[in-house]
């Protein structure tokens, strides 16, 4: 308001402030990833690192290269896990997340043993679900969901408890039946920490199917990265870190993308 007393307003950012923090949010980050690997390979020229200790950026491409049809296979073998595993934790996870949300007597039931099995630790786990289900892709599937079944369902749960409650009481009184009050109410309110849970899962995924291939495999990054380390091939090492990296990064991506098209109201109120 101005000193009158009239409003005043405030004009807003307009589509080309818009556009440049797009344009700052690419820029940004990929300048700080140059001046990284320039720096990185400065270190390693000035202090004469040994190729086999620590390869300069420069030792890392002919690598990528080299080895790139290996690469290539090895990434889409991980890939599926991925995939499959993180598609079958979320299938899990968030209907069991809305009933202990929504069943006290569930949630006493069944929350405490879920967080004994998540207290255990997972690469304890690995190798017997390599006895139970084999060295082929399925133990890695399922080590991958056990990875990122807890975030989804914790952070689903905190979505469906924080609804207003009044806002159940109103649609109640409106005669909507708990299938309507849950698509239209529960689930959009409870969208921001579920996509929360789902970008930590996202994360998580590309590690457990790593963590699984590097305990028994014969295919996939992780065994090409015993396969380097096993022969002192470090440039392998890193190319193969870097192929993890681009999979982590794409997941975390595509779930990002996935919450800008499924929530509209989140993205209008950004821009």
């Amino acid at each position: 308001m101005d000193r009158g007393g009239a409003p005043v307003d405030v004009p807003s950012p307009g589509p080309g402030g818009t556009r440049r923090q797009r344009l700052a949010a690419v820029a940004i980050p990929a300048v700080a990833f140059i001046v990284l690997i320039v720096v990185w390979e400065i270190a390693i020229r000035a202090f004469r690192v040994p190729i086999y200790l620590a390869p300069a950026p420069s030792a890392i491409l002919p690598a990528i290269i080299e080895h790139g049809p290996s690469l290539v296979a090895g990434a889409w073998i991980t890939i599926q896990e991925v995939i499959v595993g993180f598609a079958i934790a979320v299938v899990l996870a968030i209907p069991l997340a809305y009933i202990l949300a929504t069943s006290r007597f569930m949630e006493q039931a069944l929350y405490p043993i879920i967080v004994f099995f998540q207290l255990i630790p997972k690469i304890a786990v690995a190798p017997l679900l390599l006895i139970w289900f084999g060295f082929g892709m399925s133990s890695k599937i399922v080590l991958v969901t056990v990875v990122c079944f807890f975030p989804v369902l914790v952070d689903s749960m905190t979505g469906f408890k924080a609804l207003n409650p009044r806002l159940l009481y109103l649609t109640k009184s409106m005669g909507a039946s708990p299938l309507q009050t849950l698509w239209y109410v529960r689930l959009p309110a409870a969208m921001p920490f579920i996509f929360s849970g789902l970008k930590i899962a996202a994360v998580f995924a590309t590690t457990a199917a790593i963590v699984g291939e590097m305990i028994g495999a014969n295919s996939g990054l992780g065994y090409l990265l015993l396969r380097g380390s096993g022969n002192l091939n470090t440039p392998l090492v890193f190319a193969a870190l870097a192929a993890m990296s681009v999979i982590g990064i794409l997941c975390s991506y595509l779930v990002s993308a996935v919450e800008w098209a499924v929530m509209p109201w989140q993205r209008h109120r950004d821009e």
